[in-house]
């Protein structure tokens, strides 16, 4: 079992500069174009960025039984920032999760339906697991799944979340095959899997959120890393970049001073700091509660902010 050592992580925050800068007054949204808590972003072959958002919807227990009016899903160009369309409306009660996969289909996880959904890029629906606002820990059930991670081969990984405390592997078609992981803070247990990803060899990298670490697992699950400490804090989402960079958004670990909270942090594949940008705030480059971050095929880095309800783009300085 690898772990970065928290003497080490001190010294790479102290040593390291940062090489990402914010893109001021990005995106360029219509007057009144709401789009509320951003709980995921991608961005596809054509840099085109999905954010799946609330549209001004409250997390609230128990959660709202009406789908959201507004759409839910806004399409950004990534060089420009315009917006290019909108879908979702009348469709989610509490969005989560988006992945955009190798082929550019759109995958969503909404924890108030219990559900997942692969789409196109224009909303259509291809695929859907899970039983409507059913909550369930069997094969066929969800309880508040978090986030999808796809294959080049079309099959999946889903972070089952909130409540099931499992990462759930499923076939192209949408067969499950197998699971791992239970309550706990022991190597391969979870305290809320949060976000996911796959690198380019087939490791599968999990946010374990409120143990405050990243788990890496081979394509099978069996645990390989665990990757933790104050540089990284509390990971919410995770992407892997061209270069098999690792790029991870901390929403604020509360063992941490303020300064030291909302940051991108990336890795390279054996898990060192390389860099650290933002810090926590409600200006420019700073976040309030980073949700989900995904890189672009330009390397731009977009990252979706919680509490601050807002999308924001980073570029490496030249």
């Amino acid at each position: 079992m690898r772990r970065i050592s928290l003497l080490c992580l001190f010294a790479a925050s102290v040593f390291a500069q940062t090489h990402h800068e914010i893109v001021p007054e990005w995106p360029k949204l219509p007057e009144g174009h709401v789009l509320g808590l951003c709980a995921g972003v991608g961005v596809d072959a054509q840099n085109r960025v999905f954010v799946f958002h609330r549209s001004g919807r409250k997390w609230s227990n128990p959660f709202p039984t009406e789908p959201i009016s507004q759409p839910t899903v806004s399409v950004l160009d990534g060089a420009t920032g315009k917006l290019l369309s909108t879908w979702g409306e009348n469709r989610f009660i509490m969005p989560h999760g988006l992945t955009i996969d190798h082929e550019g289909n759109v995958w969503l996880t909404d924890v108030g339906l219990h559900q997942v959904f692969k789409c196109t890029p224009e909303g259509k629906l291809l695929l859907t697991l899970g039983e409507r606002a059913v909550p369930g820990s069997d094969h066929a059930h969800f309880n508040l799944p978090t986030d999808v991670a796809v294959l080049r081969d079309g099959s999946f990984y889903v972070s089952d979340g909130y409540k099931n405390t499992r990462v759930m592997k499923f076939s192209s078609e949408g067969k499950f095959e197998f699971e791992w992981g239970t309550k706990g803070k022991e190597p391969g247990e979870f305290n809320l899997p949060h976000g996911i990803a796959i690198d380019a060899h087939s490791r599968v990298i999990v946010c374990d959120r409120e143990n405050e670490r990243l788990q890496v697992f081979d394509a099978k699950g069996g645990f390989l890393h665990e990757w933790k400490g104050p540089q990284i804090g509390k990971p919410y989402g995770v992407a892997v970049g061209s270069n098999d960079h690792i790029f991870v958004i901390d929403g604020g670990s509360p063992s941490l001073r303020l300064s030291e909270r909302g940051k991108a942090v990336e890795l390279d594949a054996a898990g060192e700091v390389l860099d650290s940008f933002g810090s926590h705030g409600k200006e420019p480059g700073q976040f309030q509660l980073g949700h989900d971050i995904a890189i672009g095929p330009d390397g731009a880095v977009y990252v979706a902010e919680g509490t601050g309800a807002r999308l924001q783009k980073f570029v490496r300085k030249q």
